[in-house]
């Protein structure tokens, strides 16, 4: 761990030569013969060998075309960089304001991260809540201009706002303008939102957002791959945008223009395949020149409500099957799948599908009833799922059918009594619930969720 944090400091975010040699050779390796001062040759010979034993080194060392003048240009950069004094004072820092890191090998290291190749982090340090990072249902980055206007601001409000209710959490850099609003919109609605730091996560940047910034460590995360100590700049900016695409599963820009830096973090987006998104803007406003230039000229999709932005991660609705929907004829000598996963529709590498079926699913508690249901009335689940005609057969037995049928029209519901009452996991119920939102079928409350009126 303390090779990792070194490294962290040693190597500018985005150093290919610095991710090669890490992962040829281990943190704790490279960081020895970095303190020994090992000639170019002695790099480049241990490269080699690794390798001849890794066809993956191998070819990493062909693609990034390591050569001893490119390692010899690399220590020039690092070697001024190593001094142990300075990891120690950033441990004691992160120690101070309760910041963890997190490694490659860490459990909770967001997987995003790994499609960044030579150029993922060699750390993250995270201040505040570390399972935000790779929060269960995704996250979303909202982006766009510092200096918004009052129709951007209020669209990345409702965009924040929708997808926190949905699940997802809202990740942005913490800037003025769009991030802000993007940030403070997740926090009013009690989601969970991460700012990806330009700098040391003990240095809050921008000053004027030191209190917005304290709430996101108390409710979510504040991320940095610098070390604490670390000053933000312009390089750093543009480098932790790449970060910004990678632990999200969609990028948003709200406001931008023509040349805004929000449009870096889309083209990082687009580079690594994730779905790009973008807000029209009046056509005479230079807020929203980049917006068009992304609609126009880089296939990004026109978003305008919550339910658009969801759809970038999940797909159009209308590809899934209403649960209203008959099941398919089986014939006399078919079997009933065992497992609910065989009969869901939809794409299995959604954020809200993935595990939304067999993760932490567990029969129902014997004997325990719901007082609210026990009256005799047509409100009980069963009672309206007979009255709505929703199949109830074995192969329509799916996680949002579960839901559903935990779900009445009179009580409100907390998404942690849901998954009590349907034997699933919250995140299950959580990713369950915002499909049967987006199909109209259930509805939030301020106080819970209930099943819809119409």
């Amino acid at each position: 761990m303390f090779a990792s944090a070194a490294w962290s400091g040693i190597a500018e975010p985005g150093d290919s030569v610095a991710g090669l040699v890490v992962a040829a050779l281990g943190a704790d390796r490279a960081l020895t013969m970095l303190i020994d001062r090992s000639e170019p040759a002695q790099w480049l010979a241990a490269l080699g060998a690794e390798g001849s034993d890794s066809d993956q080194a191998g070819g990493d060392v062909g693609q990034v075309g390591v050569t001893v003048e490119v390692i010899a240009a690399a220590l020039e950069r690092w070697r001024p960089r190593v001094v142990s004094r300075v990891v120690v004072g950033s441990l004691r820092s992160a120690a101070r304001f309760e910041a963890r890191l997190l490694t490659p090998v860490h459990p909770l290291w967001p997987e995003g991260c790994r499609d960044l190749d030579l150029h993922a982090p060699h750390a993250l340090w995270v201040r505040g809540n570390v399972r935000a990072v790779d929060h269960p249902g995704g996250g979303i980055a909202i982006v766009g201009s510092r200096d918004a206007t009052n129709y951007g601001e209020h669209v990345a409000m409702e965009l924040s706002a929708g997808v926190s209710d949905r699940g997802f959490s809202v990740v942005s850099g913490g800037a003025y303008g769009i991030d802000g609003m993007a940030h403070r919109a997740a926090l009013v609605s009690g989601g969970t939102t991460v700012a990806l730091l330009a700098g040391g996560v003990d240095r809050l940047y921008p000053a004027a957002h030191h209190d917005l910034l304290l709430r996101i460590a108390a409710r979510g995360a504040l991320v940095s791959e610098l070390p604490c100590g670390a000053s933000p700049t312009k390089w750093r900016f543009l480098q932790r945008n790449r970060l910004i695409a990678a632990i999200t599963r969609a990028t948003v820009v709200v406001e931008a223009g023509h040349r805004s830096g929000s449009l870096n973090t889309a083209g990082h987006a687009a580079a690594l395949g994730r779905p790009l998104g973008a807000v029209p803007g009046p056509v005479t406003s230079v807020t929203s020149a980049g917006c068009h230039r992304l609609l126009r000229e880089y296939d990004a999709t026109c978003v305008t409500t919550p339910a658009d932005v969801v759809e970038l991660v999940l797909g159009p609705t209308t590809d899934r099957p209403s649960l209203l929907d008959p099941p398919p004829p089986r014939s006399s000598g078919s079997v009933v799948p065992s497992s609910p996963e065989s009969v869901l529709p939809g794409s299995a590498g959604s954020p809200m599908r993935a595990g939304a079926v067999s993760d932490d699913v567990s029969p129902e508690a014997p004997g325990v009833t719901d007082p609210s249901t026990t009256s005799g009335d047509a409100d009980t689940p069963a009672a309206e799922a007979a009255s709505s005609g929703a199949g109830t057969s074995a192969a329509d037995d799916g996680a949002e059918i579960r839901v559903l049928d935990a779900l009445t029209r009179r009580s409100r519901r907390t998404p942690s009594d849901v998954a009590v009452r349907a034997g699933l996991s919250v995140r299950a119920v959580e990713a369950a619930l915002g499909i049967l939102l987006l199909e109209g079928r259930v509805e939030e409350t301020e106080t819970g969720w209930r099943r819809s009126r119409t």
